[in-house]
């Protein structure tokens, strides 16, 4: 998760990013002696340079999805701002490097190791004396029990979003002096380093009512190089200003206020001054790039009078600008144009910076019902699918290496890492399609229609429903007419154009999409679509709200022409996806596959919905056959990647509990691998166990990794140690803004 993404804006915001924990906590250490650990496919891109190059002061304001909800990262409405506030004010015993490995963070543990495993398993945590909450107390043993009791999970009266591993201690004691805490557990946990990152003071973690609402807008008390100063929803600001008990390398910077910007106003906002730092999506970083190349992107408006409203919205259109204000009149389209270049002119002050994200996107298939749940079908889906070629068609326009992910619990660069797709098997159509007939499908098989009795029994069952959604399907509709198409609403790749009634307008098949996306145009899957929400749209055309593809979207050339179907029933899947601003990647992405699928009879019908509800009552709700969606690689998938892939399990009330298992497919066999790995204290052992645990994911088939998500960071040209972070977790006292006359040249952080 976005990685986020992504960051989530609604329900779930804690299952995308698995919190601020997973993201910030370490990776299992070391690898076989035998064995050569992988890299991180691209490094990170921050300006690195050393302490004595950046200026005293200045305040950095940076880009954020939305004000967060909560400053409590362990609670379930924390999404990525609350992460960064948590990273810059509170403990974390580890923190990531930037080749994704593990160090003990010096400024709060002076070691941390086992140093028992018989009887019990006994980590004994030595602290950094000079560690001391902002109000002038100690950081002690006194914060890990606190933190212990709140998140162990036998107190329903905290509103925990998680309690893995700390649930597994029996005890946690004062060592040998105040400096020292023994966390004694039950039973032998191998994430131990997860625990305690970030630690909260006891002020927040006491009780029930500290810890449920007291650190939702406000933190008192505080451990980092940066306090917060204040949460201003009003101007949709958190200030973070320096802690003036830090003990550590003081904070360069006077302030880091972390401002909400919607991810479609990015490049605005760094225009104009608003923010000094953003994720961005590529065509934002397209318009930095040209900026900084040509000093500008050339006039239409010089000989004003001479320049027809044609070519001034051809121009308009070129450059990316708002939809509504190319139709508008020519007058506002001019305004709109001088805006325009206005704002490149200010970008110039910026560069990209760029990276991978520690999260990857999938293709999920839902194997509760209809034909995924066999498992051969699911299976010839994942062979039919060329995922190399979707990690190009994503990451090559934007310069960063295209291969595909082969794990579903590790990353390239984490010591978890291989790749074990070929436990499934590489893009092979005709596989694909052996596959298939072993499944009973039949290319060109008969297609019953629906007899009567069947319709009857169905039609009063959706009669109602049908009647109040049909007035707002046509609305939708005639909106979209008038529009001349959109993103929006339904269309079915794999049948006929006959009978379509379009009179004339023409609707881009899969394949054209697909073809726009290989050329890098715009759009970005983005931090807002790393786990997006979708409201469902059922009645009238069976879409979302907006421009609806007719339903006669010619085949892509080389496809089956006939169909395969069962039982007179066709090989049909409904492939959801998010409509907002920022989808154009996934939407590419899914045309390609709808094209793959086609190829081997597999008809798709592509229903976009709004981003609002896209994850929650879709994706979450299982009202999909295959969506696109993005998990954040963890540092320890053993415990926080064992939700998403356990098996779902029946619930006293009858319900299944899926806990994050979305696709609905899980085996014994795999859950059995995952708690061993949790339970065992040998390194090497536990990722031998993972390995196996990811092979048996990968046969199974309920998710495909494709491809690593791109970070693309638009950065003030004098902002140094920030940016595309990449594995790292960002070292908040050593950002700000280069002194003048000095030069970037790559040295180690904090020296």
């Amino acid at each position: 998760m976005s990685h986020d993404g992504v960051g989530i804006r609604a329900v779930l915001r804690s299952v995308a990013f698995l919190t601020a924990g997973a993201l910030a906590a370490s990776l299992l250490a070391g690898c076989g002696s035998d064995e050569e650990p992988s890299r991180p496919l691209a490094g990170q891109d921050i300006d690195l340079v050393a302490r004595d190059k950046v200026a005293e002061g200045g305040t950095l304001k940076w880009a954020v999805d939305a004000v967060p909800e909560t400053l409590n990262t362990f609670q379930a409405d924390a999404d990525a701002g609350t992460t960064r506030v948590a990273q810059a004010v509170l403990p974390s015993m580890f923190r990531l490097d930037a080749t994704g490995r593990p160090v003990a963070n010096p400024a709060y543990l002076e070691s941390a190791k086992v140093i028992e495993t018989e009887p019990r398993q006994v980590v004994l945590y030595k602290l950094n004396q000079q560690a001391v909450w902002s109000d002038g107390r100690e950081i002690g043993a006194a914060d890990f029990v606190a933190q212990w009791r709140a998140l162990s999970g036998k107190d329903s009266a905290y509103w925990t979003a998680r309690n893995a591993g700390y649930d597994r201690i029996e005890k946690i004691e004062r060592g040998a002096n105040d400096l020292q805490v023994r966390v004694t557990f039950s039973r032998p946990f191998a994430d131990w380093k997860s625990l305690f990152s970030p630690l909260y003071p006891k002020d927040v973690m006491g009780t029930p009512d500290a810890f449920n609402d007291g650190a939702r807008r406000k933190l008192d008390v505080t451990a980092g190089p940066f306090k917060v100063e204040k949460v201003d929803t009003a101007t949709k600001d958190v200030v973070l200003t320096r802690n003036p008990r830090w003990w550590g390398k003081p904070a360069k910077l006077n302030e880091i206020v972390l401002h909400a910007v919607d991810r479609d106003k990015r490049a605005a906002a760094l225009a104009d001054g608003t923010v000094d730092l953003a994720d961005i999506d590529s065509a934002e970083a397209e318009r930095i790039n040209l900026a900084s190349r040509q000093g500008g992107t050339g006039t239409p408006l010089q000989g004003a009078g001479k320049t027809s409203a044609k070519k001034l919205r051809s121009w308009a259109l070129a450059h990316g600008l708002d939809s509504d204000e190319v139709k508008a009149g020519q007058k506002k389209l001019r305004k709109a144009i001088t805006r325009y270049l206005e704002e490149q002119e200010n970008l110039h002050a910026f560069d990209v910076r760029k990276s991978l994200e520690p999260a990857y996107t999938q293709l999920a298939l839902n194997g509760a019902s209809g034909p995924l749940t066999d498992e051969r079908v699911r299976q010839a889906i994942a062979r039919a699918i060329d995922r190399e070629e979707l990690a190009k068609l994503v990451l090559t326009p934007l310069g960063l290496p295209a291969v595909p992910v082969g794990s579903h619990l590790a990353l390239s660069g984490q010591a978890d890492y291989v790749d074990n797709s070929g436990a499934l098997g590489g893009v092979d159509t005709k596989e694909a399609a052996a596959l298939l007939a072993d499944a009973g499908w039949v290319l060109g098989g008969p297609v019953k229609e629906q007899n009567k009795t069947e319709k009857a029994a169905g039609a009063e069952a959706e009669k109602k429903k049908a009647e109040a959604e049909k007035k707002k399907a046509e609305a939708w509709k005639k909106k979209a007419e008038e529009s001349d198409g959109g993103d929006d609403g339904e269309y079915i790749v794999g049948e006929d154009d006959k009978g379509s009634d379009d009179k004339g307008k023409h609707h881009e098949s899969a394949e054209e999409k697909s073809e726009k996306g290989e050329k890098g145009e715009k759009g970005d899957e983005g931090g807002k679509h790393l786990s997006q929400d979708g409201k469902q749209y059922n009645g009238g055309q069976g879409g979302a709200p907006g421009a609806y593809a007719p339903k006669g979207t010619a085949a892509p050339a080389g496809a089956v022409t006939a169909p395969l179907a069962k039982d007179g029933k066709a090989l049909a899947l409904r492939f959801v996806l998010p409509s907002g601003p920022g989808s154009e990647t996934l939407n590419s992405v899914a045309a390609r596959i709808a094209a793959m699928l086609d190829k081997v009879g597999i008809r798709t019908t592509i229903t976009k919905v709004s981003d609002e509800s896209y994850f929650k009552d879709h994706v979450a709700a299982g009202d999909y056959d295959l969506a696109l969606y993005s998990w954040p690689s963890s540092a320890f998938p053993a415990t926080d990647a064992r939700p998403i892939y356990a098996k779902p399990v029946p619930a006293a009330d009858g319900s299944v509990n899926v806990e994050q298992n979305f696709t609905r497919v899980g085996t014994d066999q795999v859950d059995q691998l995952f708690d061993q790995a949790a339970s065992t204290l040998d390194e090497d052992e536990a990722r031998d166990l993972i390995r196996k645990a990811d092979s048996r994911i990968w046969a199974a088939a309920g998710s495909i990794p494709l491809y690593q998500r791109p970070q693309l960071v638009g950065a003030r040209k004098n902002l140094v140690n920030a940016g595309a972070f990449g594995f790292q977790t960002p070292v908040y006292e050593d950002m700000g803004f280069l002194k003048k006359g000095a030069k970037v040249s790559p040295s180690p952080s904090g020296s």
